[in-house]
Order: structure tokens, then C-alpha cells, then sequence
């Protein structure tokens, strides 16, 4: 399995898969929906999908001596990585700014969500929706893209949408929470928010290595 993941990263991603990484510095930005963040790590993970369309790799992954749902793990894998790469760098800037500037004036005036462990939490949610949505359903056919990525993007615009106004509706100021205020709930909902992840990613590995084993290339 570690060969597969090393031809995936070497063979398979586009360079803008990893460059869309440095996107989880987003949420350094005040005044700007930081979730949008993590939708464009996502777009880096699909621009890789549609480079290794064009390549024919998904053929060339299944003449490989391995089964055909390792080809469904090595992306997985490889989309997990890049989605951990992200998620690191947005832990990172959520704890400098619940720390070294929890107090700084553009933060505190700041309209718009505040990065603290509930926004990380934010982040994973849309990792697993991507997941679930558009990883999921590329192995339906192991070709089309361009349906499952517009649907994950309605989906993505919404779930940001809502989180960025939960902290609006009286009685919910406590996801907003600035530094470490909170901090019970935080880490609650950073829990809450990788149960989803780990959750939809499950479900839909499994569907999409029954998909590809039915699918005649």
C-alpha cells in the first residue's frame, strides 16, 4: 500500500494539489469566511483528479498487480494526506490566534467566525463532505467529475453558510469563542466535527470500492 501512495503522490497528483495546501493559512484572515479555506484544499484535490483524468490513470492504476479496491485506498490515501496537510496548517493558525493574538483588534472586531478548535472542527466536516460527495462518487464511473464537484459545492456553500451564522443566533455566542474561553465546548466540537469526518469518509470508501468493482474499464 505504500507503493500505491507513493505513485499517487509522485505520478498521479497535479502540483496544484499540494500547492492549494497553503490555503489553510486562510485562517489567519479576519474579516473573511475562513472555511473557505479548507473548499479550496478540496479544489486542489480535484484539479489532481482532473489531471490524472487526462493521463488515463485511473486505466493505468487498474493494470497494476493489486486489487482493484487498493487503487480505491491509494486515493483515499493520497486525498486523506492532502486534507492532513491543510488541517495542520489551519490547527496551527487557530492556535496562534487563540494565543499569541487572542486579543489583537482585527480578530476582536472581527464580524465573521473566529478561528478557534470549533472552526477546525468546521473544516473537517467539509473534508468529510467532500469525501463522502465527490471521492465518493468518482468511483461510480471513474470518469465524471463535474457533477460531483458541483455538488459538493452546494453542499460546502451551505454548511459554511450555517456555521458562519450559528454564533449569530442568540444563545450560540459560545462556538465563537476567542482563545482559549470555552474551551470545554471547543474541544467538543472539534470532537464532534472529526466524528463526521471519519464517519463520512467511512461510508464512503466502502461504496466506492463496491462502485469500482463493478465498473468495467
Amino acid at each position: 500500500m505504500r507503493n500505491i501512495l507513493r505513485k499517487e503522490m509522485k505520478l498521479s497528483a497535479s502540483i496544484l494539489s499540494y500547492l492549494f495546501i497553503l490555503f489553510g493559512l486562510m485562517f489567519f484572515l479576519p474579516g473573511y469566511p475562513i472555511l473557505c479555506g479548507a473548499f479550496f484544499v478540496t479544489l486542489g484535490i480535484f484539479q489532481g483528479f482532473q489531471f490524472a483524468r487526462e493521463a488515463n490513470d485511473i486505466v493505468f492504476s487498474a493494470l497494476l498487480p493489486i486489487r482493484k479496491k487498493d487503487v480505491v485506498k491509494g486515493k483515499y490515501l493520497f486525498v486523506c494526506f492532502i486534507e492532513a496537510c491543510g488541517l495542520i496548517l489551519m490547527l496551527a493558525a487557530a492556535l496562534i490566534r487563540m494565543t499569541l493574538l487572542a486579543d489583537a483588534a482585527p480578530y476582536r472586531t472581527n464580524a465573521l467566525m473566529n478561528a478557534n478548535l470549533f472552526a477546525v472542527g468546521g473544516a473537517l466536516l467539509t473534508f468529510g463532505l467532500f469525501n463522502l460527495i465527490f471521492l465518493g462518487g468518482y468511483f461510480k464511473t471513474a470518469y465524471k467529475l463535474g457533477k460531483g464537484f458541483v455538488t459538493y459545492i452546494i453542499a460546502a456553500t451551505l454548511t459554511i453558510g450555517v456555521l458562519e451564522a450559528l454564533h449569530h443566533i442568540p444563545g450560540l455566542e459560545a462556538v465563537n469563542a476567542f482563545g482559549f474561553e470555552r474551551i470545554g465546548l471547543q474541544l467538543l466540537l472539534l470532537l464532534a466535527g472529526l466524528a463526521a469526518f471519519l464517519v463520512l469518509t467511512l461510508l464512503s470508501y466502502r461504496a466506492a470500492c463496491r462502485h469500482f468493482e463493478r465498473i468495467d474499464l
